[in-house]
């Protein structure tokens, strides 16, 4: 079985070879007209872990481990700064051991364990987190710390064919649910970039978004009923297909980012594989292409025709995926379904383009009964380069490039307002620290009321300074974001990359509600500290 790597993406093996990571330095180096330098990738041998300090109880030692590249590669997630200081060899952070419990029992066991030595509990299921998720930055109050990894509890526990649902435990990953599905035709169609290397209970403790560009954007959409261990015992909501009573548990856990609980088990609702497809690709030139491009999705989303992809590409944006020559927006249009031919939807969408100024070439547009409709041309290029890009990064960070992307939402009357000031805001960040960068734009899901505009920077770095650059262009672009009305993320989560500005968007007496919450199911205030509240007053 392939081993994670312990510092970037993927598994040992996967990514750029060497050969390729030095044909990225030199086209980094052609477009920004910068000398650039390859740094090695880094060594297990030569990472210096802390001590442990704290070793696992004895009744549950066979279930932990404090193996070298067990803890290094549960030290970070995987966003830029978690990369950076792998490619540094810095893991400080390190957790003391790593879990590996069996059964709900077990987790039990643990964190009665954590809560009486007053060790912080970090849950963890593909460690795919982008925003400090996974961590064990915990502050100075706690003896040390656990990963707690959910890999042993992934299988599918029952199938409810007639309801279209499935018991399923929340440590398995995107492929292996997907493997256990399709025997029966069913599929939860759920796929986020991190797809690969994430799990069902991750994707509900973040409230990931996933394949749908429309109508079912969010895990929340699949969830039926939830079931959790928290330090008060188990909590477990009723199974049913919708409820007026009260306030929900399950909304209570979904998002709650390993803080309240760790999620267990989780009953989903399920689709039928889709048979029927559509696709289609639009170009939208001109300078004003991306805001008619836009305009055109605002339609679309307001249709009530619920396109499966919707992703609008600004020309920056069309040219990295492949999409497109940079000369014009692009929009990869898609629609699928297990019941019905697809062929007066996409002619309508296609239509409501045109309509907007789109260019629709009567060969763009693709009705199959096959995968191949939503993997050729634009549609294709931008979903293999949107299935790259996090192999891509590790390249980046060895070049010494910045680079970061930020997800937000905003309803359609602010947009074009919204979309000036953050583009303009990272573009001046970039400027001021780096001396040059790009920023592009693309919309990842769209509604009725507004989109969610993804933006990726790119800025030559200064080797041992990549950090501090970032935090500044970040910080430029998420104070225009919430300056601007937007949300600091729209399916990336909070973590604790994104507290201090999460902080200031959340209403006070929610956030004194939710550090009730806290301190009722988790007295102790070990699950995951630092990640969203801080428990019991601690910073």
């Amino acid at each position: 079985m392939p081993r994670r790597k312990f510092w970037g993406w993927g598994n040992e093996g996967d990514g750029p070879n060497e050969e390729q990571a030095r044909g990225i330095a030199r086209t980094l180096a052609e477009r920004f007209a910068v000398a650039v330098e390859l740094a090695p990738e880094p060594r297990l041998e030569d990472v210096a872990l802390p001590a442990p300090r704290v070793a696992p109880p004895p009744a549950l030692a066979d279930r932990c481990t404090s193996d070298p590249h067990a803890r290094a590669s549960h030290t970070y997630g995987k966003s830029y700064r978690d990369i950076v200081r792998g490619a540094r060899g810095d893991f400080a952070p390190a957790p003391d051991f790593v879990a590996e419990p069996r059964d709900e029992s077990d987790i039990a066991a643990l964190l009665d364990w954590c809560g009486e030595r007053g060790v912080a509990a970090i849950p963890y299921g593909g460690g795919s987190s982008v925003v400090g998720g996974v961590e064990a930055r915990v502050g100075p109050g706690y003896a040390g710390a656990v990963s707690i990894d959910l890999g042993r509890l992934a299988r599918v526990l029952e199938i409810d064919r007639t309801s279209r649902a499935a018991r399923i435990e929340a440590g398995i990953y995107g492929p292996a649910l997907e493997d256990a599905l399709r025997p029966h035709g069913l599929t939860l169609r759920h796929f986020p970039q991190s797809f690969e290397f994430s799990t069902l209970g991750g994707w509900i403790a973040t409230r990931s978004g996933g394949h749908y560009a429309t109508l079912y954007t969010h895990i929340d959409d699949f969830v039926e009923s939830l079931r959790a261990v928290t330090p008060l015992g188990v909590m477990e909501s009723r199974r049913l297909p919708g409820s007026g009573a009260g306030p929900s548990p399950d909304r209570l856990l979904l998002g709650s980012e390993g803080t309240l609980g760790i999620i267990t088990e989780a009953w989903m609702r399920l689709q039928d594989r889709p048979r029927f497809r559509a696709a289609a690709s639009v170009r939208f030139a001109g300078e004003d292409g991306f805001a008619r491009g836009a305009a055109a999705v605002r339609a679309l989303a307001q249709s009530g025709l619920a396109p499966t992809n919707c992703r609008l590409l600004d020309a920056g944006e069309a040219r990295t995926a492949g999409a497109g020559d940079g000369a014009a927006a692009v929009l990869v249009l898609g629609f699928e379904s297990a019941d019905h031919a697809l062929d007066a939807w996409i002619a309508r969408a296609a239509e409501l383009c045109r309509d907007a100024g789109g260019l629709v070439p009567e060969d763009a547009v693709r009705t199959r009964t096959d995968e191949a409709a939503s993997r050729e041309g634009a549609a294709g290029a931008w979903r293999n380069a949107f299935l790259n890009a996090p192999y891509l990064r590790d390249a980046l960070v060895r070049a010494a490039f910045v680079s970061e992307t930020f997800e937000t939402a905003i309803p359609w009357d602010a947009f074009e307002t919204f979309h000036a000031a953050v583009t303009d805001a990272a573009r001046d960040a970039m400027k001021r620290v780096c001396g040059a960068g790009t920023v592009t734009c693309r919309f990842t899901h769209v509604y009725p009321d507004g989109p969610a505009p993804y933006y990726t920077v790119m800025a030559p770095g200064r080797r041992g300074s990549e950090l501090e650059q970032w935090a500044e262009i970040k910080s430029a672009a998420s104070e225009a974001l919430l300056r601007h009305g937007g949300t600091i993320t729209h399916h990336h989560a909070v973590g604790r990359d994104h507290r201090p500005w999460y902080d200031r968007q959340r209403p006070e007496p929610f956030a004194a509600a939710l550090r009730a919450a806290k301190a009722a199911l988790d007295p102790a205030g070990i699950l995951n500290p630092g990640v969203l509240i801080d428990p019991n007053g601690r910073r």
